[in-house]
């Protein structure tokens, strides 16, 4: 197995901790006057979302992780299970809620999604950068109100609830960006 040196670390980083795969969210190097120098990291655990933070010696080494990201195509959820397919191979894949967790209000049948298998089984899942979703409930729009001051809540097909502009009204596409939640612009 592969190991990875603290002076290798970088952001996005997949390393072990503790035998689950984990990927470096923030390494900060310190150099103290006086001792040896360190690295202190913030990663998140891949298996289980959560956030922590390590601190590791100049040149202590880490096993790398052997975790893969392709792209996979959504297909359905069957209420346990969020299915993906490859496209080129038609295999079939199964991630569990712990892997769409926080993405799931993002994903729409059909759509490409960047998966990361670890031992062939997802443990996350990124969605497009941009998606286009109905809105299906908003307050009434004002008309001639596209100054983008303020905003209100809509929510969307997928259950997802966003800041739109006053003027969006039900039944309008929305562009939203998955990575911000954020509203981007009427769909045309």
């Amino acid at each position: 197995m592969a190991t990875v040196s603290t002076n290798e670390f970088k952001n996005g980083l997949k390393f072990l901790m503790d035998g689950q795969p984990c990927t470096i969210v923030d390494n900060t190097i310190v150099q103290p006057g006086k001792g040896q120098a360190f690295n202190r990291v913030k990663y998140r655990n891949l298996m289980t979302g959560r956030v922590l933070e390590k601190t590791f010696k100049s040149g202590e080494k880490v096993e790398a992780a052997d975790v893969m990201d392709t792209e996979l195509q959504y297909l359905y959820t069957d209420g346990e299970f969020w299915h993906f397919m490859d496209a080129e191979s038609f295999e079939q894949y199964q991630a569990p809620e712990s892997a769409v967790a926080d993405v799931a209000k993002w994903l729409i049948e059909q759509d490409m999604c960047v998966v990361t298998l670890f031992n062939g089984q997802p443990i996350s899942v990124i969605p497009p950068k941009q998606v286009t979703l109905e809105v299906i409930e908003t307050d009434p729009g004002l008309k001639g109100d596209t100054a983008g001051t303020g905003g209100k809540p809509a929510t969307l097909t997928t259950g997802a609830v966003v800041q739109v502009p006053l003027f969006v009204q039900i039944g309008e596409k929305v562009i939203v960006n998955t990575e911000k939640g954020e509203y981007v612009s009427r769909a045309k």
